[in-house]
């Protein structure tokens, strides 16, 4: 794609994320369309949303489950920007009719970091150093893309179809609890509908971490102290309506709860 193309379709993802009217996937229109045209869409749709005054707060890395990958046929992990406007408190209403258009919530460990992180090259062990705490996470992601109907080109363009995302009321050191084998339980509307663990997410969250670090450091790009960085689902993604009410409860890390409006 050339530099116009990549452009107009940054633009054109933009008008659809602020309009709330879904486009045609990507990758029927350019057919010839790479993993890495998508990032610099993905770059330009940022540049407007900043230029609109959004500021960058964190990161996401998306599609790192099995669970998400086979529901939405994207086989490799993903990652896109968190802005001021995208964060909401634990107890807040969020306001996803107003706001989002095919929403989905999942649960998820953040990650707030204390130091920077820029790779190649960044370990595990570099991860925890640089991390102040974990908590539990619902990210509420939505597409731009009609239906839902995107390849791994379609969701890296759309900014890893970043929609919301409220985090919980506790943090824990990443170093006290097993980021692993930890539980999680989601409940919807007060009945259990997932369960998952730490491993589901590319064997740990932390491996997620250092993978965003690594794969920006390609970039050029770095994590930065004080972001915050969402480490990817531990269970599948979960259609969300107004009127809807989610709790997402980690072992050893307490839980996260958002109702819909």
């Amino acid at each position: 794609m050339n530099k116009q193309q990549i452009q107009a379709c940054g633009d054109e993802l933009f008008n659809a994320m602020t309009s709330r009217k879904v486009i045609r996937p990507l990758t029927e229109t350019y057919a010839d369309i790479s993993i890495d045209d998508a990032y610099h869409i993905s770059l330009r749709m940022l540049e407007q949303r900043l230029a609109a005054g959004e500021r960058v707060i964190g990161k996401k890395i998306g599609v790192t489950s099995k669970a998400v990958q086979n529901m939405l046929n994207v086989h490799q992990p993903d990652f896109g920007y968190l802005t001021d406007k995208m964060a909401y408190s634990q107890g807040e209403e969020m306001p996803i009719s107003q706001l989002l258009m095919q929403p989905k919530a999942e649960g998820e460990i953040a990650f707030i970091l204390k130091k920077d992180l820029m790779g190649p090259g960044i370990t595990n062990a570099d991860v925890l150093a640089a991390t102040e705490c974990v908590m539990p996470c619902f990210e509420v992601v939505d597409s731009r893309i009609d239906n839902w109907q995107i390849k791994i080109q379609d969701t890296v363009a759309d900014n890893a179809s970043c929609g919301l995302f409220v985090l919980g009321d506790s943090a824990v050191d990443p170093r006290k609890v097993d980021l692993a084998t930890c539980g999680m339980v989601v409940e919807k509307n007060g009945s259990i509908i997932s369960t998952g663990a730490g491993a589901a997410a590319l064997g740990s969250p932390v491996n997620c971490v250092a993978w965003l670090a690594n794969t920006l450091g390609a970039f050029g790009i770095g994590l930065k102290a004080g972001e915050v960085i969402l480490s990817g689902s531990l269970v599948p993604l979960e259609p969300v309506v107004a009127g809807d009410y989610m709790r997402v409860s980690i072992g050893g890390m307490g839980s996260a709860s958002v109702r819909f409006v």
